[in-house]
């Protein structure tokens, strides 16, 4: 069983006013994060063709859901499993000016994720892209882009407790900056998971620095594909990435929440770093691949910041299934019914 109830847990809200809920959390925050990064809606595609380069590999051990096209002669295409690349590609093809950007609903199906309390094998989450100017490839710009983030989700936080008072508001004034490598200073004995929840804990929000690049001793802090987000550029705090986590302190679950990964995304000489890094150098000769080595792409900004994991947080519920209709384990569904928990 992989469900965990907190001790004398209860949903705020009953299941209609969930539903009222779940919508007023997206409709405000899309309309705060849109506005704080001055970015425009667009309709994003569902799957991609196989072997083009433009599908999210996540850790490379991932195997996306794909079919066969009857009437493209059995091309083979791929369900999303994100929209990393692209949302990239898209702002090249549409002309995007810098300092704007596009954010898109993404819905995806990944078969090998976990099934628990914040994880399904249905994703679904804001995906935004922002082109960048020229100088802004740093580490002080990256926070400044959190910052401005963690403020529309607080923003909504507010929102979401004048309407429904019973989800009060939880998240700290500001958002703690802390790079991997001083997270593993700091706790060396520690796993990467259980320094993020000492740091959420302490801070009750931070943003995790450098995510896929191998600390000192050899182990990543988290994984990330090569040919998105830069993890293996030194920054101005001496290590290295210019990418990382937003990471909120759950109470309910007495358990840290990522809620968005996001970076500023690799130049032609960081992407073939890293496709020399991770071994899969091949990779360069993909579609996509070749478009950003002649120079087709902007330098850009972005991530993806979980819906469902957002309405998580902010309406208080212990289980991600009770704000999105996926498949559980049926030991799970009975175990919640048990607990007075609706799993959609």
């Amino acid at each position: 069983m992989s469900i965990v109830i907190p001790k004398g847990y209860k949903s705020l809200l009953d299941q209609q006013l969930t539903e009222r809920a779940i919508k007023f959390v997206k409709d405000t925050f899309e309309r705060e994060l849109s506005s704080e990064l001055k970015l425009s809606r667009v309709t994003s595609t569902l799957f991609v063709e196989s072997n083009s380069g433009i599908n999210d590999d996540l850790n490379g051990v991932e195997k996306p859901v794909s079919f066969a096209v009857g009437n493209m002669n059995g091309r083979k295409m791929e369900i999303v499993q994100s929209l990393a690349k692209w949302k990239r590609m898209a702002l090249a093809d549409h002309g995007f000016a810098e300092d704007t950007g596009l954010y898109t609903d993404m819905n995806a199906i990944r078969p090998d994720d976990d099934i628990d309390n914040i994880h399904s094998i249905y994703v679904d989450q804001w995906d935004w892209e922002r082109v960048m100017s020229k100088g802004e490839r740093n580490l002080d710009f990256l926070k400044y882009m959190v910052k401005k983030i963690y403020e529309a989700i607080k923003r909504t936080e507010f929102l979401v407790s004048e309407y429904y008072p019973s989800c009060a508001q939880t998240l700290p004034e500001e958002i703690t900056f802390i790079h991997s490598e001083e997270a593993r200073a700091l706790y060396p004995d520690m796993t990467p998971v259980q320094r993020e929840k000492e740091l959420a804990k302490k801070y009750g929000a931070i943003f995790v620095i450098g995510i896929g690049m191998p600390l000192t001793d050899g182990v990543t802090h988290g994984g990330r594909a090569p040919d998105y987000d830069d993890w293996s550029t030194p920054n101005s705090d001496g290590f290295f990435g210019l990418n990382g986590d937003i990471i909120v302190w759950d109470s309910i679950r007495n358990d840290s929440l990522e809620l968005s990964s996001m970076g500023i995304r690799v130049s032609p000489e960081s992407l073939l770093e890293q496709l020399k890094i991770r071994g899969c150098e091949q990779r360069k000769d993909l579609y996509w691949h070749k478009r950003l080595l002649a120079n087709e792409f902007p330098q850009t900004i972005g991530g993806g910041i979980g819906q469902s994991r957002l309405c998580m947080f902010l309406l208080r519920k212990a289980h991600i299934g009770e704000v999105q209709a996926s498949v559980w384990p049926e030991e799970d569904r009975a175990e919640a019914k048990k607990a007075g928990i609706v799993l959609m």
